[in-house]
């Protein structure tokens, strides 16, 4: 089996202190139930809103944030899926929302930079703007850790089933989801999308979340919470409801499997709807 640790944070727009707590909350992880896989949230190193994402990107490798968790990785003999950060363009003004991933010796292993951008007034009347500063990745993105292979999504990506559906295309067997959804959207949608995309890819689904409020030069904002583990049929596991910390659960492959056998979702895709995808 294996072992996993999802990371809550409640990152602001001071990145020293961000860098600082994904510090502490992944050594704190270790030193309590030894997984060999974490996930961090979306934009662990800075939340300020999107304005801001060209200012405090840093380079494709060996920024701040880079150093840190490629550090973590090789000190604690870890993978690391690094949440995401903001990573430099050849854009002026522009930079990725980007997902980078260690093994336990600390090498980079995957990168994936965010598809789907949030532009978006919610129901308060809220904007999000993310494309006036981010520019979207083209690449559908998995990797392999220690026999279970891992898809790539972030946050918005998550009301896209096609993209999940390209994942347990590739063989995905876990899915991560760093993510920062917004208190309305998530407390009506968020546990809801989570499971659905669990229950359609017969996947693990592991989704870090931002929580708690933080500042923009737009007003203040408030972040969802409720990271959770989720397992193949669709029951959540693990789940941190409210404040920074984490929880862990094992990625019992057999369970996958028997899933699979009971309900063969890949076998009749391909079957029946292989020229749709």
């Amino acid at each position: 089996m294996l072992k996993t640790s999802v990371i809550q944070m409640n990152s602001r727009n001071d990145k020293a202190a961000n860098l600082r707590q994904i510090r502490d909350l992944v050594t704190a992880a270790v030193e309590a139930d030894q997984p060999d896989w974490i996930l961090l949230p979306e934009h662990c190193e800075w939340l300020g809103g999107a304005s801001g994402a060209a200012a405090v990107a840093e380079p494709s490798s060996g920024g701040e944030t880079y150093r840190l968790l490629q550090d973590l990785a090789r000190t604690h003999k870890v993978w690391i899926h690094g949440g995401s950060f903001y990573e430099q363009s050849d854009i002026p003004g522009k930079a990725y929302n980007t997902t980078v991933v260690f093994d336990r010796t600390g090498s980079e292993v995957a990168r994936y930079r965010k598809i789907h951008l949030f532009d978006v007034t919610t129901a308060d009347g809220v904007q999000y703007h993310e494309s006036a500063t981010v520019l979207r990745g083209d690449d559908i993105v998995t990797y392999v850790c220690e026999g279970v292979r891992v898809g790539c999504a972030i946050c918005y990506d998550l009301r896209f089933p096609e993209l999940f559906q390209a994942l347990m295309k590739r063989g995905a067997d876990l899915i991560a989801l760093p993510a920062a959804f917004t208190q309305l959207t998530g407390q009506d949608h968020w546990e809801p999308l989570i499971r659905a995309r669990a229950i359609e890819t017969e996947t693990w689904f592991l989704a870090a979340a931002q929580w708690g409020g933080y500042d923009t030069p737009a007003g203040p904002r408030q972040s969802f919470g409720q990271s959770m583990i989720v397992d193949p049929w669709g029951r959540v596991v693990a789940r941190a409801a409210e404040g920074t910390g984490f929880v862990s659960a094992p990625i019992d492959m057999a369970l996958s499997d028997r899933v699979r056998q009971q309900i063969p979702v890949g076998q009749n895709k391909i079957l029946h709807t292989a020229d749709t995808l």
